[in-house]
């Protein structure tokens, strides 16, 4: 059997010779042209695997919801948005001018293990879990799961690299106050992250908010009425201007987008971004300087059409190309660097 890996232009038709790439392949970086419907559905047909050694990016799933102040179901988060994922295959992003799966290795992690009758335990095993994935100098994408999920992840990465901006899309703030470090809260995660330190707010931005903040705690807010009114080029720019080029974590929930969008969620609220909004700010952000990032409250059990599911994978798919373009660029500034010495 060929195993067509390569990244180098090929017809569908390869597909008859093509099956669970996901632990079939042997090339860890190219296009995959197994049949969208069959076979085993990594995330983006990557390879599965625990093995680190050479890897640039890392996609893992987080399969909890247990911190949800609605509807649960976003433990299915994860296995739904690596089916979805295996519409886009076929091709090199759109509207990219790089194809990350095919200058990068990235694989698919598999998900954290945690006993869900023991939520206590759950932060410190998912930092560990991204603390092992960034101490082999791979960074990582995560898939969700509630968006308490963000906290622990954002644990490790202050760790590695200090206080962080925080690109956060969303329809709520998530800074309701909270001073119990022991409640698991997917409402409360980024008041905490403020007060510990591990974002800086000023220097951090919230897009798409749409329901009330007492109290921002200094976090600059795009919220979607002002998207929707001066556009996107603004919105981009904005953000730009507020992110410079410090280190930037990217969180993106999933009910920033309008339910019309994206109805398989646990809290949605009218009036969010369309798909194409969010498509269009995602790719004018290249030249941030991403290190990480998750996709979070997808929830299929709401989620009639899987049309959400298609939209987390898709968001996905352009925050890697978000990070490879920072990548990209830190290669250059070290070049440039060292060229001037």
């Amino acid at each position: 059997m060929t195993i067509l890996n390569t990244g180098s232009p090929s017809s569908l038709s390869d597909a008859k010779d093509n099956i669970d790439d996901a632990f079939t392949r042997k090339d860890l970086r190219g296009l995959s042209y197994e049949s969208a419907f069959a076979g085993a559905t990594s995330f983006m047909r990557r390879k599965y695997t625990k093995d680190l050694t050479g890897v640039d990016l890392a996609v893992t799933g987080v399969a909890f919801d247990q911190a949800v102040t609605n509807r649960p179901g976003t433990r299915f988060g994860p296995r739904a948005v690596r089916e979805a994922s295996t519409l886009q295959t076929f091709d090199r992003p759109y509207g990219w001018d790089l194809d990350p799966f095919s200058t990068h290795t990235i694989i698919d992690y598999g998900d954290l293990a945690f006993d869900y009758a023991h939520t206590p335990s759950f932060p410190s095993l998912l930092k560990s879990h991204i603390k092992g994935i960034l101490d082999a100098n791979v960074a990582s994408l995560s898939i969700g799961g509630d968006h308490y999920i963000s906290f622990p992840i954002l644990m490790a990465y202050a760790e590695r690299y200090g206080p962080l901006s925080l690109l956060q899309f969303d329809a709520h703030s998530d800074t309701w106050p909270d001073d119990d470090l022991e409640r698991i809260d997917h409402g409360t995660m980024f008041y905490k992250a403020v007060k510990m330190g591990l974002v800086d707010p000023e220097r951090s931005v919230q897009v798409g908010i749409r329901t009330t903040i007492e109290n921002p705690l200094g976090f600059q807010i795009i919220d979607a009425p002002e998207v929707h009114e001066k556009g996107t080029g603004y919105t981009i720019e904005k953000i730009k201007h507020i992110l410079r080029d410090h280190k930037t974590y990217v969180s993106f929930d999933i009910d920033c987008l309008d339910p019309a969008f994206a109805p398989g969620t646990g809290t949605p609220v009218w009036g969010g971004l369309s798909s194409a909004t969010a498509a269009a700010i995602l790719r004018g952000l290249s030249g941030i300087n991403m290190v990480g990032g998750d996709v979070v409250e997808v929830s299929p059990p709401f989620d009639s059409n899987g049309a959400t599911a298609v939209a987390g994978a898709h968001v996905a798919v352009e925050l890697i190309c978000l990070w490879a373009a920072a990548k990209a660029a830190r290669k250059n500034t070290r070049t440039l660097t060292k060229t001037a010495q």
